[in-house]
């Protein structure tokens, strides 16, 4: 029996915009209809007249943290922003490593299991998990079909960092993961490049943030690419790459696509809105809130990364939210670059920064929007229930004010970052109501959620 029934909105879809109702029942998509009768007298009823019906929007590249004894309410209070930003699901990688033993080893499946622990009852949206490998795992490989098999199909595996894996490890990562359902995702950019650059500005006593960029270079990051594609080439496999910032990246997946070959990539609202100019500044913790790996690039770049959105090159958008702070992990005044935290907060603005950005200034259709924030993200990373307003599908839809006019301000965000990346940044859009299974997580702009209402998502493998 019909529960809800949201009337008289424009109902967006990856593949048309349309005048319709949409009925919901158990938490389902019932209908989606223009006219709909509601037989139920106890149906509640939803106006979104003037207004934008959108599927809820998941963004699978998050570090949200897992709650502590000394900071409890982390992973519940970003949860409670990915609401407000219009987010219904959102995927979690889990490092810093989860699942290490007394003795120092680790365990995909006992992170697994302990990530589950830790964020029971925390979420007011759903949320799922992409594990992180690294060299503190025993023997991840082994683990890698059951991990499947519980639940989640997408890794991801780093090229930098003291945790970086070599390329013989992530050509047997490649291997196993196509045998059995799973994606890797790679974060691309070569550490011997990036290494020797970093050494040689601290021997020049080039110490300051905006040496960051400067010592990771967008050829470092498309010589990655390239080989991340050829090893998943040789392992015939596919292959997922996150966070891409450059034009030179690009042109690699582009390429790889071109060829036929099963090759995915995102990018992510800081390198659509921003630019490197920011590390220009004068203001140190200006330069500080945009250490970002990889770094954002030239603006040539940025028009690259909009033009490969409307043309497939890209196949979605991701926040890659982490949420630091600069009284905690960016630390003011700031450390030599190596020592600063890379990443920024985005799990509240990513709609935002998508529409404000691209689709309300003519770089995206309102129906691109949706495919590369809901829709491809569903199908590429198991989300059979997601993505799409649909009879059968979850009720995950908001409501949205593509009219309306705003102003991004840390005052306003509710992510447990103390800043903003897009501090002052005026946009049109803004999300109004949220329903995630049909009930409201956010209403006329208020909060109505409950804490752990949102459910862990096992997903099934990914459909590439």
């Amino acid at each position: 029996m019909t529960d809800l029934v949201v009337t008289g909105g424009t109902v967006v879809t990856a593949a048309r915009s349309f005048s319709a109702d949409v009925a919901v029942a158990d938490g389902k998509v019932e209908a989606v209809a223009p006219g709909l009768v509601v037989r139920s007298p106890q149906a509640q009823i939803i106006d979104a007249n003037g207004l934008l019906v959108l599927p809820g929007c998941i963004d699978v590249h998050t570090h949200v943290r897992l709650p502590s004894d000394e900071e409890p309410d982390r992973f519940y209070q970003d949860s409670v922003g990915a609401a407000f930003g219009g987010t219904t699901t959102f995927l979690a990688f889990n490092n810093p490593g989860t699942g290490i033993s007394e003795e120092g080893a680790g365990s995909l499946l006992r992170g697994l299991q302990e990530f589950r622990d830790r964020t029971e009852g925390e979420s007011v949206v759903d949320f799922g998990l992409s594990a992180v490998i690294g060299g503190q795992q025993e023997d991840p490989i082994s683990e890698l079909p059951a991990l499947i098999a519980s639940g989640v199909p997408s890794f991801k595996a780093f090229m930098v960092y003291d945790f970086r894996l070599p390329d013989e490890r992530l050509y047997q990562i490649l291997r196993t993961a196509e045998a059995h359902g799973g994606m890797l995702q790679v974060h691309c950019e070569n550490a011997i490049i990036i290494d020797a650059l970093v050494a040689d500005a601290l021997a020049a006593g080039d110490v300051a943030a905006r040496y960051h960029a400067e010592t990771r270079p967008t050829y470092a990051e498309a010589e990655a690419t390239h080989r991340a594609i050829a090893l998943a080439r040789a392992a015939r496999a596919s292959v997922y790459i996150v966070h891409l910032s450059s034009a030179d990246a690009l042109a690699e997946v582009v390429t790889a696509k071109a060829r036929g070959w099963p090759v995915y990539a995102e990018t992510c609202p800081h390198y659509l809105a921003l630019t490197a100019d920011r590390y220009a500044s004068p203001d140190e913790a200006q330069v500080i809130r945009s250490v970002i790996s990889p770094p954002l690039r030239t603006d040539a770049d940025r028009r690259a990364l909009w033009l490969g959105l409307r043309a497939g090159g890209l196949d979605l958008i991701a926040s890659d939210h982490v949420p630091d702070r600069l009284a905690v992990e960016k630390r003011m005044p700031a450390p030599p670059f190596p020592q600063i935290s890379n990443g920024a907060p985005g799990i509240e603005t990513l709609l935002a920064i998508v529409h404000g950005v691209g689709a309300a200034r003519g770089e995206l259709g309102l129906e691109r929007m949706v495919d590369l924030l809901a829709t491809t993200p569903a199908r590429l990373f198991g989300l059979q229930d997601k993505g799409a307003i649909e009879a059968g599908k979850d009720a995950d839809l908001l409501l949205f004010d593509a009219s309306a006019q705003r102003t991004i301000r840390q005052a306003d965000l509710h992510h447990t970052s103390d800043f903003t990346p897009f501090e002052g940044m005026e946009m049109r859009g803004s999300v109004r109501t949220v329903l995630l299974r049909g009930r409201p997580v956010i209403r006329d702009g208020l909060f109505v959620g409950r804490r752990g209402a949102g459910r862990f998502l096992e997903r099934t493998p990914a459909s590439t």
